[in-house]
């Protein structure tokens, strides 16, 4: 038998060629038939693609079943949260060994009149039921029989005698709404197909709000069912025509307002519904077309009504102010906004929250999230107390808001580094008392055997970009390194510091994992984002590649053992780095990559497109934009070059980024390549825009990618 004979044969791909124009411009696309879901041609290609995929990754069955492995050890897989108080309860998750899903449960608070034990979480054992402990929702039985279980939200009613739960069987994010007596553990008739994330009972329990989504899988509606109704009757609450704008809400922490935001990454909307008041209609609080970037948070101030607003009025980074409720009918240029923060170059203001009795303003200084803390007393007046930040012994960590209840008087904070497991801290607001409530167990585990440093990087227009290095303790850059290259650099979001398990195993293989935080992400404020979207997305890519020369230059990576890895708008970044330097490369890993982002963005009509706009620009009706997106992405740039060894990884039911763009892009790059290496499409079946459901698949999954990148920087024991 031949060697040719030997080595898997990927599956041909039949062109079928179709003419796309715009402003002018003709682009030919062989493989758009690929996007026919439905079509029997089209599955049996996708199978095809998964078998090659699995011969080709085949000597890597033994790592995968490794890795794996010391995922599985070194989770404390019986485990539970810390215990949160909402309204006579204790509510918290357990999950236990050989159980894929959490199990949602509660207990009854007590209310002795001692503040301290009465807000102490209950001590409970994982694994060990305690006296009135109550299931309200166990995924494990709710997964049952099913393909894919992801939940979309839960909610209970004031009373605590109703549970509302939404849950998604198929990974394409359209959940069914379910409604259960907590008190008999029945459901009642009420289902509602098709809702969206977000769920809240009215105050009285008797309403239902919810979201819907358009056929672009735009959240569209409000919608308020009634218990024991029709949900063909349904009340609308809001609808937003605008296709290039989201919908969403949320309570009023003291539980009295619906808060309705409409926006897009660059400009937003408030309204509010008075829910004490079924009669009510929303009322506008912040309208869109000042253009102004903005969230808002009720308060009551000395029996007065008031908003807190985090905006970017004047601040590019946002400031808070507060605007009193009876400055809301006067004409916009009219009110008085007092200042709350003021406006700092250096200091990102990301959102607040509010107490009874304190603010909690969420900033990121230094690249790093943490949270501040402020009394109401005295808001927005010369006499405002300074602000309170808790203090932390690492340089680089996140620390963020995870509960604060109304009437509560500590707060919960979660806290985690890369090499520092989750911890929950209760921060109790009247002496700025920091209890650590848990420190999350991970077995097999020193932390003091591993570093995470930041350097910097110089991009070729002089920028500096800020690069996480996580490593052994003992690996340094005086000789080079196997590296890992991860990057996103979109939407404003931010690579925060986190723990993980699952890159244990890569380090402990003498792996160098690096984070550049290319620009496009918000680790430097927004202007960090505004240098890496629209018209200047191609910085995200060029910074990256200016980190990877960085992690040459310096010592830290073998030129020839560099692999890159991102997921999402992070696999859109990979494809372009793919055509920009493939030769600094070994390997590629592009998770459910947005890789034919222009051919997405040019039908309105597809999941989401509309929606893009504010981030990569319209290309529909700007013939800049669209000429921009053409020079960069991935799909239409593929050329004759010496493609790495690339795995593209995907779901079929992600209705964020269609399978067909990583199904196209691989068929391109087989098509183009000069190189000998192989290009492989892994597709789950069953799966949405995270993968398969479940913690243990979920395992399986990022074994499965770094595996693949094991193997490719030569560290798998099985060889070729």
């Amino acid at each position: 038998m031949s060697h040719a004979e030997q080595t898997p044969q990927p599956p041909v791909t039949a062109k079928v060629p179709v003419t796309r124009t715009h402003h002018a411009d003709t682009f030919i696309d062989d493989y758009e038939w690929l996007r026919e879901k439905d079509s029997p041609e089209v599955l049996e290609h996708l199978r095809a693609e998964n078998a090659y995929a699995e011969a080709v990754t085949a000597n890597q069955e033994s790592l995968r079943e490794a890795i794996f492995q010391e995922i599985k050890e070194r989770t404390v897989e019986t485990d539970l949260s810390v215990p949160a108080r909402k309204r006579g309860w204790w509510y918290f998750t357990r999950t236990a060994e050989g159980s894929q899903y959490s199990i949602h449960c509660r207990v009854a608070a007590s209310d002795t009149g001692d503040i301290a034990a009465d807000w102490t979480p209950p001590a409970i054992e994982a694994g060990v039921e305690i006296e009135g402990e109550q299931v309200l929702l166990d995924g494990n039985l709710e997964a049952e029989g099913k393909p894919f279980f992801s939940l979309g939200g839960l909610s209970v009613s004031e009373d605590g005698n109703l549970l509302a739960y939404a849950q998604d069987n198929a990974g394409d994010e359209r959940f069914t709404l379910r409604v259960k007596d907590l008190a008999t553990g029945e459901l009642l008739p009420d289902v509602i197909e098709n809702v969206f994330y977000g769920l809240n009972f009215s105050p009285d329990g008797t309403r239902l709000f919810y979201t819907v989504v358009d056929e672009s899988w735009r959240p569209h509606q409000i919608k308020a069912h009634t218990l024991g109704t029709d949900p063909e009757t349904d009340v609308v609450i809001l609808q937003e025509e605008d296709p290039g704008m989201w919908l969403g809400f949320d309570l009023s922490a003291d539980r009295t307002e619906l808060m309705i935001s409409i926006g897009n990454s660059e400009y937003s909307e408030t309204l509010a519904l008075d829910l004490t008041d079924e009669k009510a209609v929303p009322v506008m609080l912040l309208s869109r077309e000042h253009r102004i970037l903005h969230s808002m948070d009720p308060i009551t101030l000395e029996g007065e009504r008031a908003y807190v607003v985090t905006h970017d009025r004047g601040a590019l980074n946002n400031m808070v102010s507060l605007l009193p409720a009876n400055q809301v009918g006067a004409p916009y240029e009219q009110q008085e906004w007092a200042t709350i923060l003021e406006h700092r170059d250096t200091v990102k203001v990301e959102g607040t929250a509010a107490t009874a009795s304190h603010l909690l303003i969420a900033v990121r200084k230094d690249t790093t999230e943490r949270v501040q803390i402020l009394p109401l007393t005295g808001l927005g007046t010369a006499a405002q107390q300074p602000a309170v930040e808790p203090a932390f012994d690492e340089e680089l960590y996140t620390a963020s808001l995870a509960h604060a209840e109304l009437e509560a008087p500590m707060i919960r904070l979660s806290y985690t580094s890369d090499f520092t497991p989750s911890r929950v801290y209760d921060y109790t607001l009247a002496d700025g008392t920091l209890t650590l409530r848990k420190q999350t167990q991970v077995n097999n585990y020193d932390s003091s055997e591993y570093l995470a440093t930041r350097e910097w990087a110089t991009a070729a227009d002089g920028t500096k970009v800020p690069l996480t290095i996580l490593r052994r303790a003992g690996i340094t850059n005086e000789s080079p390194n196997p590296v890992i290259v991860y990057g996103y650099g979109s939407y404003e979001a931010s690579m925060d510091p986190g723990f993980g398990i699952p890159r244990l195993s890569l380090l402990d293989r003498g792996v160098v994992f690096v984070i550049a935080h290319v620009r496009g992400g918000g680790e430097l404020g927004r202007q960090w984002y505004l240098d890496g979207k629209k018209l200047t997305k191609k910085n995200t890519f060029t910074d990256f590649v200016d980190a990877t020369k960085y992690l040459l230059d310096t010592g830290w990576a073998d030129p020839s053992r560099v692999v890159a890895l991102g997921g999402s708008a992070g696999g859109l970044l990979m494809g372009a780095v793919a055509n920009l330097a493939p030769q600094l490369y070994t390997g590629i890993i592009a998770q459910v990559p947005f890789v034919d982002a222009l051919t997405s963005i040019l039908d309105p009509e597809l999941p989401l497109s509309a929606l893009e706009w504010e981030e990569w620009g319209n290309p529909i009706e700007d013939a800049e934009v669209y000429a921009y997106m053409k020079s960069y992405t991935p799909y239409e740039n593929v050329a004759a070059l010496p493609y790495p060894k690339i795995a593209a990884v995907t779901s079929l039911n992600d209705t964020r980024v269609l399978y067909v763009e990583p199904a196209k892009w691989v068929a391109k790059l087989r098509e183009e390549t000069t190189g000998g290496e192989p290009i492989i499409m892994k597709i789950e079946m069953d799966g949405g825009h995270g993968g398969a459901s479940g913690r243990y698949e979920g395992w399986k999954t990022r074994a499965w990618d770094y595996a693949f990148a094991l193997d490719t920087l030569g560290l798998n024991p099985a060889g070729a």
